[in-house]
Formats: C-alpha cells, sequence, structure tokens
C-alpha cells in the first residue's frame, strides 16, 4: 500500500483529503500541519508522495516543495490550492511540484491527479549500461485513440530520459506529466471533440462521450501523430491530431494566477510550466515542446557504474 503525507494547517481539510484517500483502499495516510511539521515526518517515514496545501504557518507550500525538492527529490509533490493562492502555486509548479488540484474540486480530481502522479513516479528505474550510454533518440509514433497507449508512451519516454542521465529525476516525472497531457489534450479536445466545458459540469458525461465517440465515425478514423527528440542537450516533442483545430490565440494565458481555478486549463498550465517552451501551430492541431537539458548527472552515472564493476563476468558487446 502507498504512503501519502497530507500537509495543511486546517484539521478539516486533512480529514477530508484523508477521508477521500482512504476511501479507495489504495493508500496508507499520515498527516502534518504545516511544512516544518512535514519535514519533521519525513525524516522518520518516506512517505510516496506529498500534498500540500500553500497558506500555512511555520514554512507555507512553496518553501515545502522547495525543500523536498532539494533533499527529498524523487518524492513528487501534488499541490492542494484554495482561492487567493492562485499566483502561489503557479510559482511552485515552475519551481518543482509535480501538478495541483484546487479544493473546491477535490472530490472530481484528487484521486485521478494522484494516481496520475504515482504511476509516473513508480515506474521502474533500472536501465542497463548500453541504454545509459544513448545520445540521442529520435522516435516517431501513430498511435490510436486510446489512453492506455498514451499511459505507456509517456512511461516509456520518461524510464528512456532516465536510462539516457538527462534531467534530474523531479525534472523527468514533470516532463512525462507535461507530455502525457499534451496527449490527452489532442486525443479528448482534438481527435474526439469533447468539449473542457463537459467536463467542467459532468465528468462521468464527459468520459462516456469520449469512449463513445472512440467507437463512432469520423472520430475513430483520427489518429495522433508524435515525434519525440530525445538528446543530451534537449528533449523536444511533436504532437498532431486530425481534429478541427481551434484558434491558439484564443486561449487565455493559463499561468496567469486567475486561469487556475479552471479546470478547463489544467494541462496546458502543467505544460507551460514544465518545458520551455509550448507552441500551437497547424490552425491549433500541432503541439511542440521543448525542454533544455542541465548538466550530466555524473555523480549518479558513476554510483550506477559501480554495480557493473562488481561484476567482472558481464559480456561486453
Amino acid at each position: 500500500m502507498q504512503t501519502l503525507l497530507v500537509v495543511d494547517d486546517s484539521r478539516v481539510d486533512r480529514r477530508l483529503v484523508g477521508g477521500l484517500l482512504q476511501k479507495t483502499g489504495e493508500y496508507e495516510v499520515i498527516y502534518a500541519e504545516n511544512g516544518r511539521d512535514a519535514l519533521e515526518r519525513l525524516e522518520l517515514d518516506i512517505p510516496d508522495a506529498v500534498l500540500t496545501d500553500l497558506h500555512m504557518p511555520e514554512l507555507n507550500g512553496l518553501e515545502l516543495v522547495q525543500a523536498i525538492k532539494s533533499d527529498y527529490p524523487l518524492i513528487p509533490v501534488l499541490l492542494m490550492t484554495a482561492q487567493g493562492s492562485e499566483e502561489l502555486a503557479v510559482e511552485a509548479l515552475r519551481l518543482g511540484a509535480a501538478s495541483y488540484v484546487t479544493k473546491r474540486r477535490l472530490g472530481e480530481d484528487l484521486i485521478s491527479t494522484i494516481r496520475q502522479v504515482l504511476e509516473a513516479a513508480s515506474s521502474s528505474r533500472g536501465g542497463t549500461r548500453l541504454l545509459n550510454r544513448i545520445s540521442s533518440i529520435v522516435t516517431s509514433y501513430v498511435l490510436p485513440n486510446e489512453t492506455k497507449l498514451v499511459h505507456a508512451l509517456s512511461a516509456q519516454v520518461r524510464d528512456t530520459m532516465r536510462s539516457m542521465r538527462i534531467f534530474p529525476e523531479n525534472d523527468r516525472l514533470r516532463i512525462s506529466i507535461a507530455f502525457e497531457e499534451s496527449l490527452l489534450n489532442a486525443l479528448y479536445h482534438g481527435n474526439l471533440e469533447v468539449s473542457s466545458e463537459l467536463r467542467d459540469q459532468d465528468h462521468s458525461a464527459y468520459e462516456d462521450l469520449a469512449r463513445r465517440r472512440s467507437l463512432e465515425k469520423p472520430y475513430i478514423q483520427r489518429q495522433l501523430f508524435v515525434d519525440i527528440s530525445l538528446t543530451q542537450e534537449a528533449v523536444r516533442f511533436s504532437v498532431r491530431d486530425e481534429g478541427p483545430g481551434f484558434d491558439p490565440e484564443a486561449i487565455p494565458d493559463p499561468t496567469d494566477p486567475e486561469f487556475l481555478d479552471r479546470p478547463s486549463g489544467r494541462g496546458l498550465l502543467l505544460m507551460r510550466s514544465f518545458m520551455d517552451e509550448v507552441i500551437y501551430s497547424d490552425g491549433g492541431r500541432l503541439v511542440t515542446m521543448m525542454k533544455h537539458a542541465p548538466a550530466p548527472e555524473v555523480d549518479i552515472i558513476a554510483a550506477d557504474a559501480s554495480v557493473f564493476d562488481d561484476d567482472d563476468s558481464e559480456d561486453v558487446l
């Protein structure tokens, strides 16, 4: 069972979040009253993820995100935002948080969001010596409208970045989430033409309509065209759908704090927060994203190499 640390100075909110998580039967929940308390608990027990409020005494959510990114980079942090904390939340996403959910939509979005983050964070961290020495990979995919393949491709990209030793682990997680959001946007809003307004009104109706259209013409005939370039210098993703397109200029700036509380803009906010460049073209049907890589993780490479040094019998191709 996975363990989640819920951090909030409001006892009512802590128990509300904990109750939603425990109701699934999938998680063990522990609690902290503020950021300082959370760091003390992290010294005793490492959770699989942290869910934190932003406005708290004794180390707020933004400061907690920075501390966890510095001292516990493998632990993803999920923000729980309330009205009035939008600007702080945008800054926290830029500094290292993996995702967010608004408090007014906890019942609708909390479980699906934490599952997405945990799935992205818990994939295999293995890799062979050959994979560790990849310098660049350029691949193209043509995908049907299946969310399972979207999740699988996102996980594959994350594992490949890990094998190539590009980006710190927290950044790999964030990049894979941004990539997955671009795929899901293209699938739902592009190929299936399911509006984000319907998701805001009735999430079940939104999913039901998507399922029906994935089996009907002309939607079933549409595909996603994905180009991926992973190098030691940068990663680049292009995702094109076959929907009717839209006017990118008509989209409000998702990094505007006033836009944060709109569920319909969540994917684009994460994409723009986690990537260096996000560009729409071809009438909104093509999105291209890029992230420049920092210096290689030399210390991690050396640590992994030492594991193989202990096995002198390994074959070398």
